[in-house]
């Protein structure tokens, strides 16, 4: 008997996810789709990866539970076996539009120009939902996020915050929107609020932010409160819409109060 061919892989999904047992079964199934779907697991010990196994998703442990998002979307990039890489988080769902644009691209390689260059790279728009309303106002529409890439010309991801890819070629833009459920609840809220604070003060300091004072608190927190509340109109999104600039401004209030109190520390020693 020859050789059995195996099947062409034009589409991975990686999704990255940590005690996501509630949302990753709704991630999975809006892109079952796809030829594989690779899940990151960062240290879960809910039924997330059990779930994710029985969905049919490829479960590969990452080696660290440390916050470092970068590090697990390159890794992304070696797990995958598909000519493109979809990067999808756990708390997204792709959207039957999506599926159809993405499955139109993907179906051969890059062919789209832009500056005399290829367009090896997508940016999606998203659209958020806070406390399960979706916002439009106060920064939250239209947000685009690099996403789908042609995997030989995506070289890494770097960035202690806000990871971005570094590729070859030139971001294209994509039309059809998928959703975003974060904020779900406050403890959820909360809980990524001191996740996140910690990485953003350390960044901060190793920037060389200068000494927290008194006053910088109240002009980092009216700053916010101008650009989400009033500049952005975060109002317009109701109740929801003014629960999160208030929560927004104390998120900053604690990333810099966690500033102070690295200054300190680090002044003693």
């Amino acid at each position: 008997m020859g050789k059995r061919k195996l099947a062409k892989i034009n589409l991975s999904v990686v999704i990255i996810a940590k005690n996501e047992e509630k949302l990753i079964g709704r991630a999975i199934k809006s892109v079952s789709w796809a030829d594989e779907v690779v899940v990151l697991d960062t240290g879960s010990v809910d039924k997330t990866p059990r779930i994710a196994r029985k969905l049919g998703a490829r479960v590969v442990k990452m080696p660290t539970t440390r916050l470092a998002f970068s590090r697990w979307r390159t890794a992304g990039i070696k797990h995958a076996r598909g000519r493109w890489i979809f990067y999808l988080d756990a708390d997204e769902e792709c959207l039957p539009a999506l599926k159809k644009e993405m499955k139109k691209i993907t179906s051969s390689s890059p062919k789209e120009r832009k500056n005399g260059q290829l367009v090896t790279a997508y940016a999606i728009p998203r659209e958020n939902f806070y406390l399960g309303k979706r916002v439009r106002w106060g920064g939250a529409w239209p947000d685009y996020v690099k996403r789908l890439f042609w995997k030989e010309t995506l070289k890494r991801w770097r960035g202690k915050l806000h990871e971005e890819p570094v590729f070859k070629g030139e971001m294209g833009l994509l039309e059809s929107p998928m959703r975003h459920y974060t904020h779900r609840d406050l403890t959820s809220m909360l809980n990524k609020t001191i996740g996140w604070s910690q990485l953003e003060a350390e960044a901060l300091y190793e920037a060389g932010h200068p000494p927290m004072t008194w006053w910088r608190f109240f002009r980092i927190m009216l700053t916010e409160l101008w650009e989400r509340g009033i500049k952005k109109q975060g109002f317009r999104d109701g109740t929801v819409g003014v629960i999160e600039v208030i929560f927004q401004m104390f998120s900053r209030f604690v990333t810099y109060a966690r500033l102070w109190e690295l200054q300190q520390i680090n002044s003693k020693s």
